[in-house]
């Protein structure tokens, strides 16, 4: 059976069918994605910082400009930003046209990882005249999972508003994530929410959800709970699976060929409600790619995520 045939087989159904019938060990077996890699995921942890830094010096020979924002009074409510220089003969481009935005939130089951831990993808935008942007957030258990939807939320309304200042177009942001990430770029690429000082959501034309986990209740009851509080109610207002999806965001989900069979189901899911609420959804599965090194082809267009994702642009 075909990937694409997966997810219209489970457009229909109703999340959290599979799950319940797990016990608690085998759950949280199946919600941790370093099963599938003998457990030791930090040699990935490092290759996100070493290929950031990379990122960092290549953009910046490349004349782009590094910008650092914050979108709240907090330490860890902040964003770097990169946008690529403009193009020698700029005055000569349509309407001076300018870069699209790429917003990438980083995962770590909101409790690891940092923003400048997640410039890896920058390089790869600029190459193609997109700027970038790795949104921070303030981490579990010092936030809950609701604190980090808003704070994203904030981030990407700054983001926005800053849009004309900073040089990208602000009708043309996609928003990409990992893991985590990709609950939180889910969230806030849902329709429908307000700002916290009001006014409508910035636009999102599309999203990028790779390895995502759309359904948290799975994870009450399991250590992964421990730093996120989650009981019942607060999983299921925080799930985008189990929200209304109509008006969603063009998107493409995306998952590793070595992902557990829960973070698979998860995501052929939430494709399939997607397809199901009329939104446009693609499905990627990347062979010979697991739940932490899928991330790093983000915006390689020598691989089909980083031309999948590239070609979201207008």
């Amino acid at each position: 059976m075909t990937l694409q045939k997966a997810v219209e087989n489970e457009s229909g159904r109703v999340p959290g069918a599979a799950w319940r019938t797990l016990s608690l060990s085998a759950r949280e077996e199946a919600y941790s994605p370093s099963s599938c890699i003998g457990g030791n995921y930090q040699p990935f942890v490092k290759a996100y910082a070493v290929q950031s830094q990379a990122a960092r010096a290549e953009t910046l020979a490349m004349g782009a400009s590094w910008h650092a924002l914050r979108y709240g009074a907090l330490p860890s409510q902040r964003m770097d930003v990169c946008v690529p220089a403009p193009p020698a003969h700029a005055h000569q481009t349509p309407a001076n046209r300018q870069p699209g935005l790429l917003v990438f939130i980083h995962g770590g089951y909101w409790q690891e990882l940092s923003a400048q831990d997640s410039l890896f993808a920058a390089s790869g935008c600029v190459r193609q005249g997109v700027a970038f942007a790795a949104i921070d957030y303030t981490l579990a258990p010092q936030a809950s999972v609701g604190d980090i939807i808003a704070e994203c939320r904030a981030a990407l309304v700054l983001l926005a508003r800053e849009a004309g200042a900073l040089g990208f177009d602000a009708q043309n942001i996609v928003v990409a994530g990992s893991s985590a990430g990709a609950h939180l770029a889910a969230m806030v690429a849902l329709p429908g929410w307000k700002p916290a000082h009001g006014g409508t959501a910035p636009p999102v034309r599309a999203a990028v959800l790779v390895s995502g986990i759309y359904e948290l209740e799975p994870l009450v009851g399991t250590t992964i709970n421990a730093a996120l509080g989650l009981n019942v109610a607060t999983a299921n207002v925080h799930s985008p699976a189990l929200l209304p999806l109509a008006g969603f965001a063009r998107s493409l989900v995306v998952l590793g060929y070595n992902e557990t069979g829960e973070f698979k189901r998860q995501s052929r899911v939430f494709a399939g409600q997607l397809v199901a609420g009329q939104s446009v959804c693609d499905v990627l599965e990347i062979a010979g790619r697991n739940h932490f090194d899928v991330i790093l082809d983000l915006a390689d267009v020598s691989t089909e995520l980083g031309r999948q994702t590239l070609s979201l642009f207008g």
